[in-house]
């Protein structure tokens, strides 16, 4: 695996190296020594797979407030997706940026999003599916969100908004009193 630095620290771009013969190919999807040099210590206990139906659907933004905050692995493993994630601690230099990355069966890319930050995606094509590692498990006391559309993010998705869920719908919009997640 190959980890890429973004511009918001303690998150990554991974690219996955396969091997690949006349059988197919073979690729390592996680290895925790590898993740242990980029600071992440702890474990994974949930693994989520979701299926988005028609491109141009977006999921997001979600996140979990302390205790419940979790550093996710994210993976597109048939179709694609643009990946968004917002920085929302507290103490970072790059409080409420964001980062996009184009996601695909096809790039064989991940990303690495660490607690304190929300994620989201839209599809770029049908069926998209993506299978989710979290270091901690979903608390719908500490779930929370916001708009997919804040103009305080100003997120550039690629297409229109289809499909979005009422519950996406109706998060707020970040105001000027929120100080972000303490880590």
């Amino acid at each position: 695996m190959k980890f890429i630095e973004t511009p918001l620290a303690g998150a990554y771009v991974i690219e996955l190296e396969p091997f690949r013969d006349e059988r197919g190919l073979f690729a390592r999807t996680f290895c925790q020594e590898e993740f242990c040099q980029i600071g992440f210590h702890k474990q994974i206990v949930q693994i989520n797979h979701s299926v988005t139906r028609k491109k141009g659907a977006i999921r997001g933004m979600h996140y979990q407030n302390p205790p419940a905050c979790e550093a996710k692995l994210i993976r597109c493993v048939h179709g694609a997706i643009f990946d968004v994630m917002v920085d929302l601690r507290a103490d970072s230099q790059t409080f409420l940026h964001h980062f996009g990355v184009e996601l695909s069966k096809d790039n064989m890319r991940m990303v690495f999003i660490p607690e304190g930050f929300a994620h989201g995606f839209q599809t770029l094509t049908d069926d998209a599916e993506l299978v989710y590692h979290h270091s901690a498990l979903y608390n719908p006391q500490c779930a929370d969100g916001f708009r997919y559309d804040d103009p305080a993010l100003a997120i550039d998705w690629p297409l229109p908004a289809g499909a979005v869920s009422p519950k996406d719908r109706g998060y707020p919009l970040i105001g000027k009193s929120f100080k972000g997640i303490d880590i």
